[in-house]
């Protein structure tokens, strides 16, 4: 099964879309009538450097307005076909879209639709090529593929075939098994695209919203299993109009598109038995177990700052590596790395980024086979020299060039730690060890620009067993942060996605600093935050001052118990609630950076992250942050 995109899907001109289409692993593509006219050079030399790029052109798109016209009009709309005649067999396809009408004076009726079709089917048979009826949800007369079907099969013509696209379908409601009536060969075409459920006018939500398939709210894969069940197996192909994308990188979204038909056809062939989707065998989606470790990379001048304030929130030095300038620390099942390295990864992330996280180590249910459905989803390993006794660890890039590695519960890899550390006592100046009852990695909080979070969400969420929640608009007083949590089944590994949109906001702010870190929070889960907070008070943790204000309006929100509002006052921890529990959260002051630590507790079923408290939480920060105006030293 050929794997294509519409070139109007690809920011850039078209030599820089073949190239991005072409790296990204893509077999043809749809060339849009817009980007072939904006191209200089011959339709003979245009398709000879598609073919160049070793790409088909599957379709040429769109022709509209056809059906239903009448007297002079319907002579043109026959003479407008045969010069797109003309020019496809110059580029080298055999194949074209006609789109259903919008035309103000097409006349209705399925018959005189399915007569102008067979009539335009006899002239293409006779040049050898091929014409697909696709139904626009927006179209005058037909607006549903079951209708744009019922021309086809009145046409009955071997050269007419219908066109289905999985917006046009599920963006009205329409169930998509009806798609399972209609023969397999039938079927021209197929064309793909996902969007964000919005109610809105179809054609402009059409036009702006779409995105890749599984970055949606559409159910793509229902539209994919009942067209596969119907026995096609021609190209499926994305479509995709997205503002968002057309100011982004070709390379980019290329490979995210690549990346969801992947992902797609393999959740399909696992959905609907039997089909073939012409993919090579792929380890389904990988279960995540949790957060093995995060490693931060510093230097020895700053990395004093850093182990003070671990020490300060309970965590104890527990080993060294036993080659390199490496510390661990620990606290319940949590691992923190401290690199202070001179050479390797961690010092380049240093020295790009500053004192920050650059790897984390996600533990999984089988290493090997998260590596091999990584590479298939076009994921970046990671590898740097090895040195004697260390353990090769399975990694790929993750956001903003950090690394993510793989644990699972393997003798090599589960044994990593005591192989490559020194077991060190908690004792001595700065090895910390007051347990402030802090249990695991709640979740991992990665800041990024805004028009990056569709991409990286698709990433994480293609290769791991993980689920998206709704988007959430979080309110900096200098801005709109956009937040997206990704969770594990049984919430074993979170993590919130969180887009700046610019440089003013707390998140903003922090991916310039960093030149574009990706971790910016790191969150702790306790079982009792209560006495979690009594013991930073005595190890000497100095919590983010919330304002007298918030307090008196939770004692306004919920009917809290007064001693229990007491103690969250005096310890700054703050309170959510919700149909499945409680929330609470304490958190640190921010480095000067935008770094920043939080501790949680849930308490029942409680589902989300404190979502109406962050905007408190953020003007509590930038409290203490650099005054706006003033450049970084």
């Amino acid at each position: 099964m050929r794997r294509s995109i519409a070139t109007v899907s690809v920011p850039g001109n078209l030599r820089e879309k073949l190239e991005a289409i072409a790296a990204a692993g893509f077999d043809g593509i749809e060339i849009f009538e817009q980007d072939f006219i904006a191209e200089a050079g011959s339709p003979a030399e245009i398709g000879a450097m598609i073919r160049d790029h070793g790409l088909g052109i599957e379709i040429f798109q769109p022709f509209r307005d056809f059906e239903g016209l009448v007297g002079a009009r319907r002579v043109k709309a026959f003479d407008r076909a045969e010069r797109k005649f003309d020019l496809m067999q110059q580029l080298g396809t055999d194949l074209v879209l006609v789109c259903s009408s919008v035309a103000p004076d097409a006349i209705g009726g399925i018959d005189r639709a399915a007569d102008d079709f067979r009539e335009l089917g006899e002239r293409a048979a006779k040049r050898g090529l091929r014409v697909g009826y696709e139904a626009l949800a927006w179209g005058r007369h037909v607006n549903d593929h079951r209708d744009a079907w019922e021309v086809v099969r009145r046409a009955d013509h071997p050269n007419v075939g219908l066109i289905l696209d999985s917006f046009h379908t599920l963006g009205r409601k329409l169930d998509p098994e009806t798609i399972r009536r209609v023969p397999g060969d039938r079927i021209f075409f197929v064309q793909l695209a996902d969007a964000p459920m919005i109610e809105m006018d179809l054609l402009y939500w059409s036009r702006h919203f779409r995105n890749m398939p599984g970055e949606g709210d559409l159910d793509v894969a229902a539209f994919m299993r009942a067209v596969m069940a119907t026995g096609y197996r021609g190209p499926v192909s994305l479509e995709i109009f997205n503002d968002q994308f057309r100011g982004g990188r070709p390379e980019t979204v290329a490979r995210d598109g690549h990346r969801s038909l992947v992902h797609l056809l393999d959740r399909v062939r696992r959905e609907e038995p039997g089909v073939d989707v012409g993919l090579p065998a792929i380890p389904d989606r990988i279960a995540a177990t949790g957060v093995e470790f995060i490693e931060f990379a510093t230097s020895a001048a700053e990395s004093g700052d850093l182990t003070r304030q671990l020490a300060a929130l309970g965590f104890a030095r527990t080993g060294r590596h036993r080659t390199k300038s490496v510390e661990l620390w620990q606290q319940g099942k949590i691992r923190i790395v401290v690199n202070t390295e001179t050479s390797g990864f961690a010092h380049s992330a240093y020295v790009t980024h500053g004192t920050g996280i650059c790897d984390i180590g996600i533990g999984v249910s089988d290493a090997a086979a998260t590596m091999e459905r990584a590479r298939a989803l076009g994921a970046n390993p990671f590898h740097q020299p090895v040195g004697p006794g260390e353990t090769d660890i399975p990694a790929i890039r993750g956001v903003g060039g950090s690394v993510m590695h793989f644990i699972d519960d393997s003798a090599d890899l589960a044994g990593v730690w005591e192989r490559e550390f020194v077991a060190e006592a908690n004792a001595g100046s700065g090895t910390g060890g007051d347990d402030a009852g802090l249990t695991r990695i709640d979740h991992l909080g990665e800041t990024m620009a805004y028009d990056e979070m569709l991409s990286w969400a698709l990433f994480y969420t293609s290769i791991f067993d993980l689920a998206k929640s709704p988007m959430v608009d979080v309110a900096d007083p200098d801005g709109l942060v956009r937040s997206q949590a990704i969770e594990a089944p049984e919430g074993a590994l979170r993590l919130t996605l969180n887009g700046a949109e610019t440089h003013r906001t707390f998140a903003g702010r922090f991916l310039a600093d960093s030149f574009n870190s990706a971790v910016q929070h790191t969150a702790f889960a306790c079982d009792d935050i209560l006495a979690t907070s009594t013991a930073l008070t005595r190890i000497g943790f100095a919590p983010l001052p919330i304002p007298s204000n918030y307090y008196d309006d939770l004692a306004a929100r919920f009917d809290l118990d007064p001693a229990l509002l007491a103690r969250l006052r005096a310890g700054q921890i703050m309170y959510d609630r919700d149909a499945g529990g409680e929330f609470f959260q304490l958190y640190s002051r921010p480095t000067p950076g935008g770094l920043f630590f939080e501790i949680v507790e849930r308490r029942g079923a409680y589902a989300g992250y404190g979502a109406t408290n962050a905007p408190f939480r953020i003007a509590a920060q930038k409290r203490l942050v650099r005054p706006k105006g003033i450049p970084k030293s």
